[in-house]
């Protein structure tokens, strides 16, 4: 007697739920650049979304609690002489974001905890080294301070922004660069490009170390990620315009492990890769679906889960870091869906039973820590991230300020001013300040002191009127 096997998998029945409308971001005006970028960013503590705007390029940050209608007096950060092209989140510090634009800058962004009303327009560090349009910005996931960035130019640079100054420039591609992804500990990346060849790069000996033409036969654009094995995750499309994706070894680019045809679109796909589930989902700009698959050892190696489906197409998504989500309620995965005129968050969840802590879920993921120094890793180290446990839910790291090296960035651009809320109490007062502090309150206790002396003396004389003895 036969029986159909059904493959075992704590993720098959994963959801995409929309939340609330009250719990959206309304009124945002999504930037209409003609670019291949998200256009949003988030972590733990903020939302960034690329807006239209007259007179150069903007882009909003919001704080994830302020939900609802978007006030009209909420600043932009409006920096850039051209419109914004990519923005992405440090990964070692919540309140850090770099940008790039067609002004051929990237921009280095320090936000305190709590928004003003003014518009941002001084970033802390200015990067300029490419002579056209910078499309592309991608932090080191292990390192502090490092950050890529790839232009129309079609140069990549690795700076480090705590001295703002360029590390490492590679120009072995020919033409336009589509997107750069590193891996997992940062000693690779991957780039697709214009000239439909697959890149894996080492940038500290600056060589191309594995290549692969036209891993998928269409003229259209490509995308690539690493997945956690040191494995490419590629989307593109057929010679026949149909969306594919693959799975390939970079040790051995003649075949790939899987190849995989989806449907007709235009829209290219997004890839965004969770390496705690080995889970992808596709966003492709102007679906309305987002599909999602589990990557395993096991054939077919990629495994079609489900599709989460609305009415609207999207116009960008952003990926919230697995520290970030919900473990309470079993939630895995949090995408912010551009409309638009608003964001819409969309949770993905594994539905469960018990309210308990789901330890098979939540394995550690990469916290907020760089596991190493600048020189270090140019020196030719190489860390996995540092794992933080998921069992506390989300906790919110201590404030830190990055800190340039650089004396003229310091002196050209006021440091970001932070509000009294977000100062803990370690802050140092001149020696000025504190004696004249100190005057004002023997001051005032001596004020006090003779108040009290005649307040009795009146009490004394009223005492003697009224028992008659005056």
């Amino acid at each position: 007697m036969s029986r159909s096997i059904v493959r075992q998998s704590k993720f098959r029945h994963v959801f995409g739920q929309p939340v609330k409308t009250e719990q959206g971001y309304d009124d945002i005006r999504v930037s209409k650049v003609t670019w291949d970028s998200s256009f949003c960013a988030v972590n733990p503590k903020f939302l960034a979304v690329i807006v239209e705007s007259s007179g150069g390029g903007a882009f909003l940050v919001l704080p994830l609690s302020k939900m609802g209608r978007l006030d009209k007096n909420h600043p932009l950060v409006t920096g850039h002489a051209g419109p914004v092209l990519d923005i992405d989140w440090c990964p070692h510090n919540d309140n850090i974001l770099a940008s790039g634009s067609e002004d051929c800058t990237a921009m280095v962004w320090q936000f305190p905890d709590q928004m003003g009303t003014r518009p941002i327009s001084e970033p802390i560090v200015v990067l300029e080294g490419h002579s056209k349009r910078v499309g592309i910005i991608t932090w080191h996931p292990t390192t502090r301070n490092i950050l890529l960035t790839a232009g129309s130019d079609n140069l990549i640079i690795i700076w480090n922004v705590g001295t703002g100054e360029p590390l490492i420039t590679m120009d072995d591609h020919p033409d336009l660069i589509y997107n750069v992804c590193w891996n997992r500990n940062g000693s690779l990346f991957c780039t697709t490009c214009k000239d439909r060849r697959l890149r894996v790069c080492d940038p500290r000996k600056r060589e191309v170390v594995a290549e692969r033409m036209a891993p998928h036969e269409g003229i259209r654009p490509m995308r690539a990620i690493f997945t956690r094995d040191g494995n490419l995750f590629t989307t593109g499309f057929t010679r026949m315009s149909q969306r594919e994706l693959g799975l390939w070894d970079p040790t051995n680019f003649e075949e790939p492990i899987a190849l995989l045809e989806l449907d007709t679109s235009n829209g290219v796909l997004l890839p965004y890769y969770d390496p705690d589930t080995n889970m992808v989902y596709l966003c492709g700009k102007g679906d309305s679906s987002i599909r999602y698959f589990e990557i395993t050892d096991e054939p077919p190696y990629v495994h079609y889960l489900s599709t989460f489906s609305s009415k609207e197409p999207q116009r960008g998504m952003g990926f919230m870091p697995k520290r970030g989500v919900d473990v309470s309620k079993c939630e895995i995965a949090r995408l912010y869906k551009l409309h638009d005129k608003k964001c819409e968050p969309i949770a993905m969840t594994v539905p469960r039973k018990s309210d308990l802590f789901q330890d098979d879920l939540y394995p550690d993921t990469a916290g907020p820590d760089p596991a190493l120094e600048p020189e270090e890793w140019l020196e030719g180290r190489d860390e996995d991230p540092i794992l933080q446990s998921m069992r506390d839910g989300y906790v919110p790291p201590k404030s830190r300020e990055l800190k340039v090296a650089k004396k003229n960035v310091l002196d050209s651009r006021p440091t970001t001013r932070r509000s009294m809320s977000s100062c803990d109490g370690s802050t140092n007062l001149p020696p000025q300040l504190v004696e004249r502090l100190l005057e004002e309150v023997q001051n005032l206790k001596a004020t006090v002191l003779s108040q009290e002396k005649r307040i009795c003396d009146l009490e004394n004389k009223l005492s003697k009127y009224t028992n008659g003895t005056a």
